[in-house]
């Protein structure tokens, strides 16, 4: 088997520049020749989000501060974190990249989220829709670029930040310094965040046939703790640029114990002695990465590298409980999860005239994933993959601009045997260790392409790209066989699936006068294969079986935003959001996908005013559609909104700067479902009314 991988890739990283761009979001006016600009520069919809951005709209988790964005939704995972979804698709059906690395942590989870140090990212990119040319398998949905490479100019600098949660009582610090001397500099940063159990606008919950009191409104054993580090050490030439990273995240949270399958009437454990303790069940997972980054720049030529080292360590413990045969286990290490991953991206970005410029590359991983604990849900496995692809973009005259590119990827997955390690009768009257997980050895082989045009007219805006994307099945959906506590269900893997591909047409009209600025972005998808977990009429040992199937899918939407600068103090805001999907075959044919995201609204307006330097207030209404396109055993949802407010002061203070933010969800306590939330299906709400504030030194 593989063990390490080297790749030469000749094309410049696709995250380490700007040709993403295409809207930014700073909380000031930009002019609309600058407008145009980002418009221009690719034929996909996509969204620059800038360091500003991120410390206005601070609302706890990074996906949360980032829900502001059309398409982009955040799926809360209990009290302290929350998964990214672009456009109804998340897990592996999008790409979470730092600073030009795939972010590797065992995103098939559905109950942990990113395992990055949300404020350690200087700034970020959102593409919307498949970018499997620049990105390889996973990018089918969108990506999620996050950069934490920002050079320091001064001898010494930083920040430092105070910050807090009214709903779960979040506190937390960060910090970070750096500096430059001469052409050398470096950076070092540091997080720490603890919370206690959050709040729900409700005095119960259903679970099963069963009614649960919450003590004061709080989900029990939700709390949990996080603690982030980094340090950063680089040379910055004129031509000649490189840096070394290695950063460190750890965190720890409770599961809210009747949704891990344990009634807490026959538990042991005081859930309600305090608000802040973590008992059985939690996790706790660290990730541990060493990032390594070289670009030269020449005349007409720019030749880059990303190499990284990936280590996720994920454990879950629980109270040593018996399901089916099993009888009950020693310990509480119910499952372990150690994943290794070697990336490397280097490549090349070729000027062949001022309006020409040629980009190709390859891309290479290799992960290693070993388990332990008495549970099972996914067994040991290997996957290597590579990729090369080319890129010619031409630029006809200043109005019109256009882009092709072909990629080949080869991907080998390895999937190791499991046996369980006790006795299960036989229908024959005898007893012997059943195997979960068969010996798999896959190969995947796909060609993906893309061609697009932008084309500017007056104040108009045009852009249209069509393209193919694919996924090579993950190991989960390959191989499991166990109980997923947390979704309620046992999950059976499908070792014959084949890799999910992606066919997608987007669209996007843009026109900006400077007071009026209008961004439409209408797209359909279609998926031949598309990989998903289909619920049955079985049930093993005692829960419903749900197992992985392929089925013919349509998917189109659209995403629109609207805002009118009224004058120096006020500005509105409206923007929605519309996903229909539909199976077109298999044994669902004629319903949708399971979680599927409902319509959504919003409307917004913003006071800005000078009062001791830069002060704004806005105040936005977030209406969500009822969803009643559902795949049984899934419920239908009702619609909801809620009131939201924001606020933010910048002052400088000498040659220092002071920020404030403050936000407010769900002023109004109102108690309503998030579809896509997992919770939904034990009748837990979302959180209540819910305060941020953040303040801010820098210096």
């Amino acid at each position: 088997m593989i063990t390490s991988i080297l790749a030469v890739v000749l094309m410049a990283s696709p995250v380490a520049h700007d040709d993403s761009t295409v809207v930014e979001l700073k909380g000031v006016t930009v002019s609309g020749q600058r407008q145009r600009d980002f418009q221009m520069r690719t034929s996909q919809s996509a969204v620059q989000v800038s360091h500003d951005y991120l410390q206005q709209h601070f609302s706890g988790s990074l996906m949360q501060t980032l829900e502001g964005i059309p398409g982009v939704k955040a799926m809360s995972i209990g009290s302290g974190q929350s998964k990214p979804t672009i456009r109804g698709l998340g897990f592996n059906r999008m790409v979470v990249s730092e600073d030009g690395i795939k972010h590797e942590g065992q995103q098939w989870g559905d109950d942990h989220g990113l395992e990055i140090d949300q404020f350690a990212v200087d700034r970020a990119e959102v593409i919307k829709g498949p970018a499997a040319l620049l990105y390889g398998s996973d990018a089918i949905g969108g990506v999620l670029s996050l950069y934490t490479n920002h050079v320091p100019t001064e001898t010494l600098s930083g920040s430092v930040q105070l910050f807090g949660r009214s709903n779960n009582e979040q506190i937390g610090v960060t910090a970070k310094v750096g500096g430059r001397l001469g052409n050398w500099f470096y950076r070092v940063g540091a997080t720490l965040i603890d919370y206690a159990d959050y709040r729900v606008p409700t005095d119960s919950i259903q679970y099963y046939s069963y009614w649960i009191r919450l003590k004061d409104r709080r989900l029990r054993n939700t709390a949990g703790c996080e603690r982030d580090g980094s340090v950063v050490l680089g040379y910055a030439g004129y031509r000649f640029h490189t840096d070394l990273r290695i950063s460190d995240s750890y965190s720890k949270s409770g599961f809210f114990a009747n949704a891990h399958g344990l009634e807490v009437r026959l538990s042991d454990i005081d859930y309600d002695h305090s608000r802040r303790d973590v008992d059985l069940p939690y996790q706790w997972v660290n990730h541990f990465k060493v990032l390594s980054h070289t670009s030269w720049q020449g005349e007409r030529l720019r030749l880059e590298a990303n190499l990284a080292w990936q280590n996720n360590h994920r454990e879950e413990l629980s109270e040593p409980v018996s399901h089916g045969y099993m009888p009950r286990p020693d310990g509480s290490l119910e499952r372990r999860f150690v994943k290794n991953t070697l990336t490397a991206n280097m490549g090349l970005t070729l000027n062949l005239g001022e309006r020409h410029e040629l980009s190709t590359g390859v891309n290479a991983e290799y992960q290693h994933n070993r388990r332990g604990g008495w549970g099972f849900i996914i067994p040991d496995f290997e996957t290597a993959s590579i990729g090369g692809y080319v890129m010619d973009r031409y630029t006809v005259n200043d109005r019109l601009k256009l882009n092709a590119g072909i990629r080949l990827d080869h991907a080998h997955t390895h999937i190791s045997s499991y046996h369980d390690w006790y006795m299960t009768p036989t229908t024959n009257g005898d007893s012997t260790y059943m195997e979960r997980s068969s010996d798999v050895d896959r190969r995947f082989t796909s060609l993906t392409w893309s061609t697009g045009i932008n084309y500017a007219v007056g104040h108009w805006v045009l852009k249209a790209n069509v393209g193919k994307s694919f996924r090579v099945p993950i190991p989960k959906e390959l191989g499991a066989d166990g109980v997923n506590y947390h979704i309620f269900r046992y999950e059976r893997g499908n070792a014959n699936l084949d890799p999910e591909e992606s066919y997608q047409v987007d669209l996007g009209i843009h026109w900006d006068n400077d007071v009026v600025c209008v961004q439409v972005d209408p797209y359909l998808n279609y998926f031949p294969n598309y990989i998903y977990l289909n619920p049955t009429a079985q049930y093993v040992e005692g829960l419903q079986l749900y197992h992985y199937t392929q089925a013919h899918v349509l998917r189109y939407g659209v995403e629109a935003q609207a805002t009118w600068v009224i004058n120096q103090h006020w500005e509105t805001e409206l923007k929605g959001e519309y996903l229909h999907a539909r199976q077109e075959s298999g044994q669902k044919k004629g319903f949708t996908l399971p979680f599927s995201t409902p319509w959504s609204v919003d409307v917004g307006v913003k006071y800005s005013f000078q009062w001791m330097g830069d002060t704004f207030v806005g105040l936005n209404a977030h209406v969500v559609g009822a969803q009643h396109e559902i795949v049984p055993p899934e419920k239908p949802t009702d619609g909801y909104w809620t009131l939201n407010l924001s606020a933010g002061k910048q002052l400088l203070l000498g040659n220092s700067k002071m920020n404030i933010a403050l936000h407010a969800d769900n002023l109004l306590d109102r108690r309503y479902y998030d579809h896509t939330s997992y919770y939904r299906l034990i009748d837990v709400p979302e959180p209540g009314r819910n305060v941020s504030l953040m303040v801010g030194l820098e210096f």
